[in-house]
């Protein structure tokens, strides 16, 4: 693996945890009222500094041979795919949530999607951390990077699997690491099919800019409906159809 990927895995990680030292920072700084505030603030900070960071480290990238064998999709087979990624990404969620709540009994909500809505409402700026730099980083690092060199040395379910459920446990809630995985196999179908990073990001970003929207623009009309279906028992199944996962 090339050394700027090392120093890319190195950054997201240290971002990943410097909110242990970031909240104490806003704290000596008297910046925000509340710990929501305080944590909306500081990862919106370190989200766009890895970010600019990530983005100067893979400067160079384009020169360098692709890690995927083939050619790189035609621009009318990337718009195309990108756009039925969006749907592919949609319903295989959808499928790895009904095996969860039908086999296994998990709780189709999300703690994860829930905790960052209410950090939104505190500030909304945080939307495009959720929407846009964070599916962008997922994809550069656990496909582009992690599956990317899994596949070269192993196949496509090998790569898939690790890279997706590394990707499941990073977002703090094992109980959905079907769903999670899920998503994760793919974005990664979608990065070897096109062999463009594009792809997946489009994908991503579509979908995370499409909960947040449904959880926070249109959330009351959402709980006026699942009000109206609760009693016909169909609750789950709402949340199931338009509740959504960030991923």
């Amino acid at each position: 693996m090339k050394k700027e990927y090392w120093f890319i895995l190195l950054t997201y990680m240290l971002m990943q945890l410097s909110g242990i030292v970031g909240i104490s920072i806003l704290n000596y700084l008297h910046i925000g009222e509340t710990t929501t505030e305080k944590f909306g603030y500081w990862t919106i900070f370190s989200f766009t500094l890895a970010f600019l960071i990530i983005l100067f480290l893979l400067r160079n990238d384009r020169k360098e041979v692709r890690l995927l064998r083939g050619k790189p999709s035609s621009v009318l087979a990337t718009i195309g795919w990108s756009i039925g990624g969006v749907f592919l990404a949609y319903f295989s969620q959808v499928f790895a949530a009904s095996i969860e709540i039908n086999l296994f009994g998990v709780d189709p909500g999300s703690e994860n999607t829930q905790m960052l809505v209410n950090v939104i409402e505190v500030t909304p700026v945080l939307i495009l951390v959720t929407s846009i730099i964070g599916p962008i980083l997922e994809e550069i690092i656990f496909r582009k990077i992690l599956f990317g060199v899994l596949y070269i040395r192993t196949n496509f379910f090998i790569a898939a699997l690790i890279s997706s459920i590394i990707f499941s446990l990073l977002h703090g809630e094992p109980h959905h690491l079907l769903l999670y995985a899920s998503m994760g196999f793919t974005f990664a179908f979608l990065y070897v099919k096109t062999n463009r990073i594009i792809v997946p990001i489009l994908a991503h970003v579509t979908m995370n800019t499409l909960v947040i929207l449904i959880q926070t623009v249109f959330r009351e009309d959402i709980e006026k409906m699942m009000k109206q279906y609760e009693d016909m028992q169909l609750e789950q199944h709402v949340q199931l159809i338009i509740g959504g996962f960030l991923s």
